[in-house]
């Protein structure tokens, strides 16, 4: 009997163990990914602020190498080189692109050297939604796919579809025919 009863404690105490052991667990995860959340904020601020500076170098160094950068234009669907091609220009002249973040959201899934965000972005176009995926690399977070869409309000979308929609048209039909 005393030696059930040594059992029996020595397996609650172990269960006890254990579920404080994987409840700290949890919270220096949560933890973890709130200072991960903090980083990819200040890395995205930064980022913004790199463009609206015209630093070339400093900006395109936020994304990774084999990055992929998706413009508002349909055809505008870049590799990091060609990007980098296409904005030279802006950046030569001191005058890139403004976008401050007005509401962001960034997410994580089972792997926590990966995440999403989704941001309201107020630029000169006016209102811009951002998103796209970052990933951990050595120390720092980098973008390795942004996507800027502009936004429409519900209620002008009928003429904004008038006005695109011979152009768009057109090029339903040549990438439809590939």
């Amino acid at each position: 009997m005393k030696v059930i009863f040594q059992i029996l404690l020595f397996a609650a105490f172990g269960g006890l163990f254990f579920a404080c052991n994987e409840s700290s667990t949890k919270e220096a995860a949560a933890q973890d990914m709130g200072e991960s959340k903090k980083q990819i904020a200040a890395m995205l601020d930064s980022f913004n602020i790199a463009a609206a500076n015209a630093e070339y170098e400093r900006y395109f160094n936020f994304y990774t190498e084999d990055a992929t950068f998706n413009g508002t234009d349909a055809t505008e669907n870049w590799d990091k080189p060609a990007f980098k091609a296409w904005a030279k220009p802006f950046f030569d002249r001191k005058k890139a692109w403004n976008f401050t973040s007005i509401k962001r959201n960034i997410y994580f899934g089972k792997n926590s050297d990966i995440a999403w965000f989704e941001e309201l972005l107020n630029t000169q176009m006016k209102i811009c939604r951002g998103s796209g995926v970052v990933v951990k690399v050595g120390n720092d977070w980098k973008v390795q796919q942004y996507v800027l869409s502009t936004t429409v309000p519900n209620d002008v979308l009928d003429s904004v579809i008038k006005i695109k929609t011979a152009t768009e048209d057109s090029l339903i039909s040549k990438l439809s025919s590939k």
